[in-house]
């Protein structure tokens, strides 16, 4: 594993990667292996998706972004669609323990660049973060021992249940209350960025096209629970 993949340095200094993940020693593990053979100069550590999402904001220039399935904010393909849509720079993978078929499909369909299970070993992991450096969609080789649906599924959409996180559903309470993003991140104490991408998210969840349909549909959704 001594191979480094050709990443673009940024701003004149080596690349940076942002890994989100509750699990601190399955961080640690990441960070080293990026920086030690993927050529890594500095790697940023989360434990959260507003965490990330914070991080990102701050770190225009990220070359990549890890994300846990169910980490705490992850409220799955439509966080990763919304991540994709606010920093469309930044390659983004899932990196989880999940070997679920409709998982790996729908990260897939939200526009991720590749999904990694926990079970791969160092080599694996590091072969696989390099090719979706390289520029490849990376999926684990298991995906096509069986039959693939018709289409991936996605996100949202009409008749389908909306699971919302406890952050989306703050975002969604004061959008009701026809908050800016300004008023929404000074209330929660988080970035405006952040607040943008729960927001875009919330939008894809709902799908709807807008913040006044958001807050439409919003009400509807917070009265019937």
């Amino acid at each position: 594993m001594t191979n480094r993949s050709p990443i673009p340095e940024t701003c004149g200094h080596g690349p940076i990667a942002v890994v989100a993940d509750d699990d601190e020693f399955f961080r640690m593990a990441v960070a080293a292996l990026l920086t030690r053979h993927l050529g890594f100069e500095r790697v940023v550590e989360t434990g959260s998706l507003d965490e990330a999402l914070a991080a990102l904001a701050e770190l225009p220039d990220a070359a990549l972004a890890l994300f846990d399935l169910r980490m705490p904010g992850m409220a799955g393909a439509a966080s990763l669609s919304a991540v994709r849509e606010c920093f469309p720079s930044v390659k983004t993978a899932i990196v989880s323990s999940s070997t679920d078929r409709n998982d790996i499909l729908t990260a897939l369909a939200a526009g991720g660049h590749g999904y990694v299970p926990k079970t791969f070993g160092a080599a694996e992991l590091v072969r696989a973060l390099g090719s979706i450096l390289a520029g490849s969609i990376f999926v684990p080789a298991f995906l096509a021992d069986g039959p693939l649906p018709a289409r991936a599924p996605a996100p949202g959409g009409e008749g389908s249940g909306i699971s919302l996180t406890r952050r989306q559903r703050e975002v969604l309470e004061l959008i009701v209350e026809g908050r800016s993003n300004k008023e929404i991140a000074r209330s929660l104490e988080l970035g405006e960025g952040t607040v943008k991408v729960h927001v875009a998210a919330l939008l894809r969840a709902l799908g709807v096209a807008n913040r006044a349909m958001a807050a439409a549909a919003g009400a509807r959704v917070l009265q019937r629970d």
